[in-house]
């Protein structure tokens, strides 16, 4: 009894692996679908590690939709890390809205990373892209911040080597930057914001691109700073340290200066009180050698009396005296 279930058993795991291994029910609905694909092909199929579901389903769905399509095409594109679903959506959205999209670049677009159906339906229907806020200056120096939509289809021609969304709103960016900082004043901006959209659209932006531009609208424009006051401002503040520092200078080389005419004014105090000093010892020697005798000393005496008293009458003190040499130093 346990050697018949075994066996029933083997039989039963046999017959299943057998259907799995030649599938027999996508055979059928290929065949009667009018898609040629034999039992050996779809056993291939699965020792190349090659879905057989997925390949059929393909087939029969662009023969319904008019596209003849290679099971060796579709099996390449597999093995090659495509995905054949969203090629197949692709192509039969392509050729209902009659666009210009074979296989070969179908399947070029999947392999280079983009998704080609959303590439199909964006191709039928264009997509808006919001630029973040742009901050430009008018020559006036009035700083103006503007927002915009860009309305962009895609491209298919340009979808493989062509640039994506980023580069499109970098050139917008840049072209609104452009129009703004041309204007003589910023109130021609305000006034006119379509003048922007026009000048834009006519640098041809969506050049090298995986889009086509269709049109750029201002949504917003705010105003910003007074960039031109903000540059005097600094300006003025960069030359009063400048000229605050140059004052500095002038005022340490006066005081210098007047160090140094106080030193040379002590030198010459020094002097002349050293020679002062010379004198007592000049008449000492001139009463020794007899070149000055005492009568020509009073006479010295009485003429120095004489001009203490001439200088005591005139007013001229000593404290006067003090005060000319200070400002003769």
């Amino acid at each position: 009894m346990g050697t018949y279930v075994v066996l029933l058993l083997a039989i039963f795991v046999g017959l299943i692996f057998l259907l799995w291994l030649i599938p027999v029910g996508l055979w059928f609905q290929a065949m009667i679908s009018d898609v040629r694909v034999s039992l050996i092909q779809l056993i291939f199929m699965r020792w190349r590690k090659v879905p057989p579901s997925v390949i059929v389903k393909a087939l029969i769905t662009t023969k319904k939709a008019g596209i003849d399509l290679k099971r060796d095409d579709l099996e390449a594109h597999f093995l090659a890390g495509g995905n054949i679903i969203k090629v197949v959506n692709a192509l039969i959205s392509a050729e209902k809205a009659n666009l210009d999209l074979n296989f070969q670049t179908a399947t070029a677009i999947d392999l280079a990373g983009r998704d080609v159906f959303n590439a199909v339906q964006m191709s039928v229907n264009p997509k808006v892209i919001n630029t973040p806020p742009v901050t430009a200056v008018a020559k006036d120096g009035i700083q103006l911040i503007a927002k915009a939509r860009v309305t962009v289809r895609a491209s298919i021609k340009q979808l493989v080597g062509g640039a994506g969304e980023e580069t499109v709103l970098a050139r917008v960016g840049e072209g609104i930057v452009s129009s703004i900082g041309s204007s003589v004043s910023h109130k021609e901006v305000l006034e006119n914001p379509d003048n922007i959209s026009r000048v834009v659209l006519a640098k041809g932006l969506d050049a090298g691109t995986a889009f086509e531009i269709l049109s750029i609208d201002i949504a917003d424009i705010d105003i910003g700073k007074n960039i031109g006051a903000v540059l005097q401002t600094d300006q003025a503040e960069a030359d009063l340290k400048v000229a605050k520092a140059r004052a500095e200078e002038r005022r340490a080389m006066a005081v210098a200066k007047e160090q140094e005419m106080r030193a040379l004014g002590f030198e010459m105090r020094a002097k002349v009180i050293e020679a002062e000093a010379e004198i007592p010892k000049a008449m000492a020697e001139a009463f020794r050698n007899g070149n000055l005798g005492i009568m020509d000393y009073y006479k010295f005496q009485n003429i120095q009396a004489d001009t203490a008293m001439r200088k005591s009458i005139s007013g001229y003190d000593d404290e006067k005296k003090k005060g000319d040499i200070q400002n003769n130093e």
